[in-house]
């Protein structure tokens, strides 16, 4: 397990259970610390990890004779980490990867990197709502591993299934992960409304067409809309833009209290993908003529551009549309309505 935030410490913990795991952690410190006191104080305080599971700080140590590299590093610094550990991953080893967001500058997702840096090695996707506290306390949750390899996917399902965490395989990469790049971004909107103080009804739109945003896009570059009804799509979607774990949730509530988006980063521990990932997916919106009015309006927030209550006063400000978009020259889609 290559980051050991909460999430991939979550992750590593589970595995441990059935199979030897190590998990690196980039400042030696605490990497002593989880190995000697079984337990995650920076990121999970309180919560025990089995004793089988290791920590190091050595990426070399921690890939090295490996037979699966989950890589739990957020989109940011996703390459470099990569690029770093090329030498240590044998060929065929699968990578399976963490990270919701997309690359800055070249739009790419985790797997598109992964396949560019290690050509030889299977790579796929885990993702779904799972909340690393709820899960880590036992709570029934279930997720989706993403992978063109469905012999390698089911090999990581029997591994990671658990009798509380249920995991699904689906061969659609491309949508799964676009699903959770693109969930972060809707799930700050979410928060800012939750921060202006409106309530369910504005969240519950929201986050239906967010969906709508999340669903034109993925399908643009490829994605199965099934996906987009599953538990990567409106699955996660609803879980960030609901819950007071969600990272990306609490930034948006604290810019929609007046807070800026430099204060609250300043103050999180933790990384909120959605902020690095909002210009990116906005980017490959473009490329693709794909409209994202939630999202475009999130970024402009995110830059100063307009306050979020401005923000809120342009979406519901633009010209009426029927909700949803004929598929194939008839029909309705449920899941992609129009803008």
């Amino acid at each position: 397990m290559v980051g050991a935030g909460s999430w991939g410490t979550t992750v590593a913990s589970i595995a441990a259970r059935t199979v030897p795991a190590v998990l690196w952690a980039r400042r030696d410190e605490l990497a002593a610390r989880i190995s000697r006191d079984h337990e995650n104080s920076d990121y999970l305080p309180g919560f025990p990890l089995p004793a089988e599971l290791r920590a190091t700080a050595s990426l070399g140590n921690a890939v090295e004779g490996a037979s699966l590299v989950v890589m739990a590093v957020p989109s940011h610094g996703f390459r470099q980490v990569v690029t770093e550990m090329v030498p240590y991953v044998e060929p065929g080893v699968p990578v399976l990867s963490l990270a919701k967001g997309l690359e800055e500058g070249t739009h790419r997702r985790m797997t598109q990197v992964l396949a560019e840096l290690l050509p030889a090695s299977p790579s796929g996707v885990l993702t779904g709502p799972n909340l690393a506290r709820e899960v880590l306390t036992g709570q029934p949750a279930a997720t989706v591993v993403a992978m063109h390899d469905l012999a390698v996917a089911s090999r990581i399902q029997d591994l990671l299934t658990t009798g509380t965490f249920r995991v699904y395989t689906n061969p659609d990469v491309v949508g799964c992960e676009m699903a959770g790049a693109t969930k972060n971004v809707i799930a700050i909107a979410a928060g800012i409304s939750d921060g202006l103080g409106f309530g369910d009804s504005t969240r519950a739109a929201l986050i239906t067409r967010g969906l709508a945003e999340l669903a034109r896009l993925g399908a643009a570059v490829g994605g199965d809309r099934l996906t987009f009804a599953g538990l990567a799509g409106v699955g996660d979607l609803v879980a960030t833009c609901t819950s007071h774990l969600s990272r990306n949730r609490t930034v948006g509530e604290q810019l929609g209290r007046g807070r800026s988006i430099q204060d609250v980063v300043a103050g999180m521990q933790m990384v909120a993908e959605g902020v690095k990932t909002a210009h990116p997916l906005l980017d490959l919106a473009r490329a693709n003529d794909v409209e994202m009015p939630i999202s475009e309006q999130v970024a402009a927030v995110l830059d100063g551009l307009c306050s979020p209550a401005e923000a809120l006063h342009k979406l519901m400000g633009r010209s009426a549309k029927p909700e949803f978009e004929p598929v194939h020259g008839s029909g309705r889609d449920p899941v992609t309505g129009d803008g």
